[in-house]
């Protein structure tokens, strides 16, 4: 006799490893227990889905959620309620927190505020520093990391490690993918005075091409040595893509949604200060040597870089206003918005979004949607238009640079482990996000 599911998505097209299909996804414990016709068969629940597309869950691989340290702009409740609101059901937070997520004890720290707090499942980066180097091969396979995560050029926050005997120590020691912020920071110091007070457009000036692809062609050329993997974060420059085409053999890269819409030489005169990030929004020449590394298969995944701060604190004159915005919530109608102009597929956005991370990080049960996995389930209306507008979005900081713009395609429910957490824009269960499994950490959890 059949078991009854828990929840069956009904009717929708669901998009997995055989394309787009047509059909009914049952969902029992948390997992996906069985897709096809499911007509007639017994379930605790049943939503209808007729007209939406069935995603696996949407991970964004780099987030800042602040806590701790930073909990006034943002912290893990309120930027995994932003997560699941825009349709994202599990994403890695970064470690330039206060204190630095740089050793076992503030991991776990982490994994103990964010346990059944947040709404989203999670994992979280741990910072790789001078001090850590030779703890890091431990700390990367300790429950809930998602890795070590080095800046070579100074961001936000106090991580930096921006010497190659460093980044040598730590790429000696690791065994899984680590993550790098690729920007060379003797560059910068350099560069320091291009910087135009009161003008955020010099800020792709100072923060220029070069910089960034030389510190992308010294970590390629360290992992070569050391024989390690590494991820560059997100992509700014045409030449960086072209360049790490020709070393897929150790590198892998994210590129995140601003860059993909946004022109500087628009965008800087509009939004100011708002659309300041690093490294930074550039031109469209830039904007379509982006495109084409997404075009041909060199971009890996798709983070957001969600990286908050008040309206008052980016309200400083440049340069004393701080890099980062919102991005989480906006991912997914942002980049749907992309598939229904044709710029994108949706196969590819799968693939950046859940097919990606899974294979990039050695990702347990999650990244697909077959018989057995997480029943994580991003559920879109692909036709559907809305106007993102800053009094949708949940962050504590309360505002998007998108605020204002139309898009087609938009998260209709948020599915996490079998959980309905979002309908149409309610939230519909209380928050029960557990730490993300890795493959090369099982025998630790």
């Amino acid at each position: 006799m059949d078991q009854p599911f828990d929840l069956v998505l009904a009717g929708g097209t669901v998009v997995n490893h055989d394309g787009e299909t047509r059909a009914d996804l049952g969902i029992r414990a948390g997992r996906v227990a069985e897709i096809g016709d499911l007509t007639g068969r017994d379930a605790a629940e049943r939503q209808d889905c007729t007209g939406l597309h069935l995603l696996p869950g949407v991970i964004d691989s780099q987030v800042h959620f602040r806590e701790p340290g930073l909990d006034h702009k943002e912290d893990l409740e309120s930027g995994s309620r932003a997560a699941v609101m825009g349709g994202v059901t599990a994403v890695f937070e970064m470690p330039n927190t206060n204190p630095l997520t740089t050793s076992a004890e503030t991991l776990a720290d982490k994994l103990s505020r964010a346990h059944h707090r947040m709404h989203c499942d999670f994992a979280f980066w741990v910072g790789g520093t001078h001090e850590n180097a030779d703890q890091v091969a431990e700390l990367e396979r300790l429950p809930g990391a998602a890795g070590i995560k080095v800046f070579v050029g100074s961001s936000t926050g106090a991580l930096l490690v921006e010497d190659d005997a460093g980044v040598r120590a730590i790429l000696k020691n690791i065994r899984r993918r680590a993550a790098f912020h690729a920007e060379d920071e003797p560059m910068l110091r350099e560069r320091k005075a291009l910087r135009v007070p009161n003008d955020p457009a010099s800020h792709p000036v100072w923060r220029s091409p070069e910089v960034a692809l030389k510190a992308t062609e010294r970590l390629v050329a360290l992992a070569h040595e050391t024989g390690a993997r590494i991820h560059i974060l997100h992509i700014s420059t045409k030449e960086e893509m072209a360049f790490l085409a020709g070393h897929k053999d150790v590198a892998s890269c994210e590129v995140t949604p601003p860059p993909l819409p946004l022109d500087g030489a628009e965008a800087y005169p509009r939004l100011g200060t708002l659309v300041q990030m690093n490294p930074p929004v550039r031109d469209a020449e830039h904007r379509a040597g982006i495109w084409r590394g997404l075009a041909q298969g060199v971009a890996d995944v798709l983070g957001s870089d969600h990286a908050p701060h008040t309206l008052e604190e980016k309200a400083k004159a440049y340069p004393d206003s701080p890099s980062g915005m919102t991005g989480v919530q906006t991912l997914v109608p942002v980049m749907l918005d992309h598939v229904a102009a044709g710029r994108l597929s949706l196969a590819r956005f799968v693939d950046l979004t859940s097919a990606g991370p899974k294979r990039l990080f050695g990702i347990a049960r999650k990244g697909r949607l077959a018989v057995g996995y997480d029943a994580d389930v991003t559920v879109v209306d692909l036709k559907r238009r809305e106007t993102i507008r800053n009094g949708w979005i949940a962050s504590k900081c309360g505002w998007t640079p998108y605020d204002g713009v139309t898009v087609t395609g938009w998260p209709v429910g948020t599915v996490v482990r079998g959980a309905r957490v979002m309908w149409d824009g309610i939230l519909t269960a209380p928050a029960r996000g557990e730490a993300v499994l890795f493959e090369e950490a099982l025998g630790t959890a």
